[in-house]
């Protein structure tokens, strides 16, 4: 039996079990490749700092000025000259005459007579002639006079001006998403904005005759809708804006118009169901085929083996058609439209990231397909549990899933034992901020997007060339 733990981004082709013969399905990184090589980066926009946060840096911060940009106390005490203090003690404490206060925020010009003391607080500034600070805590914090209990260095309690950073000095680099600590430096910095990558905007659709909204009655032959509710979450949880539509129904006439509404208010398109191989009421693939930007193929994955990828309108907004059942919608989004939302922001790193797990129980896989098993993985990330309930529509089980199992197209079953590689799934947005890309080929498929269709079809937009601001 092929190692599991070898590298689940290799193509079948490199596959090491020389029994293994190709499916004819299109390889997940194959999949991937092809949408990135489609993805243009949102324009660059000026924001100011309170809508940044999420965003990704389109320019270096650097510091205008030292940081900080003066001398001043790290603490409530006395300003002093240190030689002045040669042999103070507990049982031999140094007074001094104190002769004014400074208080943070004064703009005074302050200065210092040797054999004097002056009451400063944290963040004032150093007066001129001071070398050092003595906490009021090594005093008896006099106001008039103060006894000073102990000897202090040249430089105590004294941040001094660039000890954070020198003036010039890059504090952010280009490409970083902003977090609330990069705020904070962007702040102190003195900037008011920054240009940035926006956050992607990326509306979701569900389709389908039987789905019903959560909270509605249900009848025979409806359930509740949930891909779009999930999907929404998961965009927003990989760093976009995210809008969730109403239902739309199996109505192929109504949903190309309603695709093209949303393309005002859109960077990402995201739809689930209607796709399937062969289906009478695939209505987003009947309605999109005819675009021609729009293709629709067989990955060679499970859950998830229907895929839809493609553009639509002037500005190219790239579209997901997504499969209708939950855990094949999710585990798509996971492996493509992250990497998508990461690629409008000029990422390439919001791939899940992967461990290598030992499994606890046995589990199995379908020949020439990469499965994605939903498993729970240990605190250590060492073991990893396979779930009862693998199938595609087993919503609940995936609510108890910590990662992804990857398992090979040439592998068909694992024991309890085995290794395996472990796509780790976020719990969090900020755990996949800044996650290791997961493994491609070293040098990926050249795969060029699709030529543009005849725009006619698609009814113009009247897009405002600020749309992308926010």
């Amino acid at each position: 039996m092929t190692d599991p733990a070898a590298n689940p981004g290799v193509p079948p082709a490199q596959a090491p079990d020389p029994g293994f013969a190709s499916t004819g399905l299109v390889p997940v990184e194959v999949y991937q490749s092809q949408i990135l090589a489609a993805i243009r980066a949102l324009p660059p926009t000026q924001l100011y700092l309170a809508d940044a946060e999420g965003c990704v840096l389109a320019e270096d911060v650097t510091a205008g000025v030292p940081l900080p940009s003066f001398d001043n106390s790290s603490m409530d005490g006395y300003a002093v000259l240190a030689a002045d203090l040669k042999g103070a003690s507990e049982h031999s404490p140094v007074t001094l005459p104190v002769t004014t206060e400074i208080a943070a925020g004064d703009t005074g010009a302050f200065a210092l007579v040797p054999g004097t003391a002056i009451r400063i607080m944290t963040g004032a500034q150093l007066p001129s002639g001071a070398d050092a600070v003595v906490p009021v805590e090594q005093t008896d914090g006099g106001i008039a006079r103060v006894a000073i209990r102990a000897e202090v260095g040249a430089g105590n309690a004294v941040r001094y001006a660039g000890g954070d950073a020198a003036q010039g000095e890059t504090l952010i680099v280009k490409g970083t998403r902003l977090k609330p600590m990069h705020i904070a430096v962007a702040a102190s910095a003195g900037r008011a904005r920054v240009l940035v990558r926006p956050r992607p905007r990326v509306v979701v659709l569900a389709t389908g005759n039987e789905l019903a909204e959560p909270g509605t009655p249900l009848v025979p032959g409806r359930i509740w809708e949930s891909n779009s509710y999930m999907i929404a979450a998961a965009a927003r949880e990989a760093g976009a804006i995210a809008f969730r539509h109403a239902i739309v129904p199996d109505d192929p006439a109504g949903v190309l118009p309603t695709l093209e509404e949303q393309l005002l208010r859109a960077d990402l398109l995201i739809t689930t169901g209607g796709v399937s191989m062969g289906g009478e009421h695939d209505v987003v693939k009947a309605a999109l085929s005819q675009l021609g930007t729009v293709t629709f193929q067989k990955v060679a994955m499970q859950p998830g083996m229907p895929q839809g990828f493609g553009t639509l309108g002037e500005d190219r907004i790239p579209i997901f058609t997504l499969p209708g059942n939950p855990v094949s919608a999710y585990v798509s989004f996971q492996l493509f439209v992250r990497p998508a939302i990461g690629a409008l922001q000029d990422q390439l790193t919001q791939f899940l990231p992967t461990v290598s797990a030992t499994l606890t129980g046995p589990l199995r896989s379908p020949a020439g397909r990469r499965s994605f098993l939903r498993g729970v993985l240990s605190e250590d990330k060492a073991q990893v549990t396979p779930l009862s309930g693998q199938g595609s529509h087993q919503i609940a089980a995936l609510g108890r899933a910590t990662a992804l199992i990857v398992v090979p197209e040439w592998v068909v079953s694992l024991g309890e034992g085995d290794k395996a590689h472990v796509l780790v799934l976020p719990l969090s947005s900020a755990d996949i901020c800044q996650s290791p890309r997961a493994p491609l080929p070293v040098q990926p498929p050249t795969v060029h997007p699709a030529a543009p269709a005849d725009r006619s079809k698609l009814r113009p937009q009247a897009r405002s060339a600020s749309r992308r601001s926010r």
